[in-house]
């Protein structure tokens, strides 16, 4: 992986690291020298290295009345990684105590469905994700799913996100999944039932029920995958509902 895809995914933009990379070849350097080498005007230039000196990847001295900058040594990175890194657990933390004024806010809409639409293996994965943020923060920890009959419905799923069940069992999550047709295996913290095949429809959507949410995932006319959020207590209890009734009959 290239050292600018490395600073790129720590979250610097193009010109931080044009300004970081150039002070690490230059050397102790004044802040015009580096704006010239880098490209980046030296006002802009400058303010960067402020941020730079804030995350511990620079540092400055005085010399003959003028500033010089220097990059601190590369093992800095990892520190300033592993402090964004508690800053985002302590934003964590507080998002979830803000949670229940959050939703009280939210549902003042009246309770009106809000439909999200995602497309592509991309969209599939934020729906993933979201069932795992959503059921990581939910008392109960169980979610329902009506698992399609549909191959390469299942195989776009699986492809969004490979690991997804990893980090279903490492959150504790539980799932119950009533297959519309052959397939499925166990992996751990589930539980799956079978309709006979004959009831299997071939265009049944993939559907998970959780926490106040309903998804939905199937194919687009062209086989691309697509899924839509319906964010709604009411359709969400109708559907735990018919599921729960159909999963004791199985």
């Amino acid at each position: 992986m290239q050292i600018q895809t490395i600073l790129k995914n720590f979250g610097l933009k193009e010109k931080d690291i044009a300004v970081y990379l150039t002070l690490v070849e230059l050397g102790p350097s004044p802040v015009r020298a580096i704006a010239a080498k880098s490209g980046v005007n030296r006002g802009t230039s400058y303010d960067i290295l402020k941020s730079l000196i804030s995350l511990g990847l620079v540092s400055y001295y005085e010399k003959s009345a003028h500033q010089y900058f220097v990059a601190e040594s590369p093992e800095k990175l990892l520190n300033a990684i592993e402090e964004k890194s508690r800053q985002l657990d302590q934003v964590r933390q507080q998002v979830e105590q803000s949670l229940p004024e959050l939703k009280s806010l939210f549902e003042k809409q009246g309770g009106r469905p809000v439909m999200k639409l995602y497309e592509g293996l991309d969209g599939i994965k934020q729906i993933l994700n979201d069932v795992l943020m959503t059921m990581a923060l939910s008392p109960d920890k169980t979610y329902d799913v009506y698992s399609s009959s549909t191959e390469s419905v299942r195989k776009n799923i699986y492809e969004s996100m490979p690991d997804f069940n990893d980090r279903r069992l490492k959150k504790k999550i539980q799932v119950r999944i009533i297959s519309l047709g052959a397939g499925g295996v166990l992996v751990g913290l589930d539980e799956r039932k079978w309709l006979q095949n004959s009831t299997a429809n071939p265009k049944a959507t993939h559907e998970l029920i959780y926490n106040g949410k309903v998804a939905h995932i199937s194919l687009d006319n062209s086989e691309n995958p697509v899924g839509v959020i319906i964010e709604n207590e009411a359709i969400y209890e109708t559907q735990k509902t018919i599921f729960k009734t159909l999963w004791q009959t199985l």
